[in-house]
């Protein structure tokens, strides 16, 4: 059996935009794929309009706390998803590197963090019909 295929997505607070990633991967793939998020410079905890903002959608993510981006990090993963940010993630072989321009949710409500979070679903969709179909 092939193993499970791991994503891990980078923004530069892990606040907001990596994290609801994260959420919808794992609400809407489940155990078929491996999820990890990080910061280059995590906040000190997650973005309260996109928590909000994920449970008008049915997912808790108030439990999450932002995390700091390692080499390890993107040595596990088999896609590293950088968030519109400019971010420096470690490169190496044999890796698979996407970057998904999303506006930053920073600092605003929960109107302006629907609209992002309603595209990181469509892409997360997108993300999981290539790597772990049914």
């Amino acid at each position: 059996m092939s193993q499970k295929p791991s994503v891990l997505f980078v923004c530069v607070h892990n606040a907001g935009r990596s994290q609801m990633a994260a959420a919808w991967l794992t609400h809407l793939a489940g155990d078929r794929v491996e999820v990890r998020s990080a910061g280059s410079a995590p906040a000190d905890q997650v973005n309260p309009a996109a928590v909000e903002a994920m449970r008008e959608v049915g997912i808790d993510m108030s439990a999450e706390t932002p995390k700091i981006l390692t080499v390890d990090a993107v040595k596990a993963s088999d896609v590293c998803i950088t968030m519109g940010c400019g971010d420096t993630c470690p490169i190496f072989p044999g890796k698979r590197y996407l970057d998904w321009e999303l506006e930053d949710p920073a600092g605003q409500g929960v109107e302006a963090v629907r609209p992002i979070r309603d595209e990181i679903k469509k892409l997360v969709e997108g993300l999981i019909a290539e790597i772990a179909p049914r």
